[in-house]
């Protein structure tokens, strides 16, 4: 005769205290999650990350730098305040995937307060003017101005111009070029002082894009005469353009090509672009980022289709 079992349930967990709606969307540290009720259990739970000691905020996502800085920001010393790469990723500035993929914090401190430790927290203690901290989006970091300075040390000259270019562009500055020679000057002895020279004078306010800016760093510094920077240029039927880089008495246009132009839209809009301008005489040679991975054989390439070209001035 089979013996039946005791039929048995489901052990039933009880549900998890709920986040209080406050603190549910937005980095919180334990002291605030104490006063909205939450034990030291709770805030224990899978669903909290514990990004730094003291600072909880919701698991489900990837945390961005941002996201990061107003975690950090919640038990950093009032007078501490992101800087470098940190601050320059606060502010969506481009940078190398080297280091806008870091989630290693720079945070600097003003001299001579001692500079902050932790896990992925890397400190500095600087000397710095009240004015060269600035305050984004309620995240405090350098300025503009100093995170152009800052970044001298970590980048080369072609990256370091693109940064210059996202800062002073013509759509939204944050800066312009004077107060950028004016952070310069007040930092002769920085680390990165001959790049900072080196970058200032190339430095274009209509550059689009960070590898453009690195097209225009490797013309620059092969010497190649007659060189000129967003080029209007308005066609014979009237249809107004501007050229990344031309030489306008050879007449021709050197144009950056990122995925954006792959678009299908884009793509034929500069089609008929290119044709416009190679009816009136212009020849117009796309560059992409497999020709910026030898700089030698495009600044070969280039010179050879400038002497191609008679004066067409």
């Amino acid at each position: 005769m089979t013996q039946l079992l005791p039929k048995r349930h489901p052990v039933v967990m009880p549900p998890r205290v709920p986040i209080p709606r406050h603190l549910g969307t937005a980095p919180f540290s334990t002291r605030q999650g104490a006063s909205a009720g939450l034990g030291r259990g709770r805030m224990l739970g899978p669903d909290l990350a514990r990004p730094y000691r003291g600072v909880r905020m919701p698991s489900e996502a990837a945390p961005t730098v941002e996201t990061l800085c107003r975690v950090l920001q919640l038990r950093l010393p009032a007078a501490c305040f992101f800087s470098g790469v940190t601050a320059a990723a606060v502010m969506g500035i481009p940078l190398p995937s080297r280091l806008s993929s870091s989630r290693r914090l720079q945070v600097s401190v003003p001299a001579p307060l001692r500079a902050p430790t932790g896990r992925g927290i890397q400190g500095h203690s600087v000397a710095i003017r009240d004015d060269e901290i600035r305050i984004w989006h309620d995240i405090r970091i350098s300025s503009p101005e100093r995170v152009f300075c800052e970044l001298a040390a970590v980048l080369d000259l072609a990256d370091l111009v693109s940064v210059g270019d996202f800062l002073v562009r013509r759509m939204l500055p944050l800066t312009s070029p004077e107060a950028l020679t004016a952070a310069i000057a007040r930092y002769p002895g920085r680390r990165g002082i001959r790049v900072l020279h080196a970058a200032h004078p190339m430095l274009s306010d209509r550059s689009e894009s960070r590898k453009e800016s690195h097209l225009r760093v490797i013309i620059l510094l092969a010497g190649l005469p007659g060189l000129v920077a967003n080029q209007p240029i308005t066609t014979s039927g009237g249809f107004r353009y501007r050229a990344d880089l031309a030489f306008p008495r050879q007449k021709v246009l050197i144009e950056y090509q990122s995925d954006y132009h792959f678009d299908p839209d884009n793509f034929r809009a500069d089609m008929t672009r290119r044709s416009r301008l190679e009816a009136d005489g212009w020849f117009v040679m796309l560059i992409n980022v497999n020709d910026l991975r030898d700089p030698d054989e495009l600044i070969a390439r280039i010179r050879t289709v400038l002497a191609s070209r008679v004066s067409q001035g």
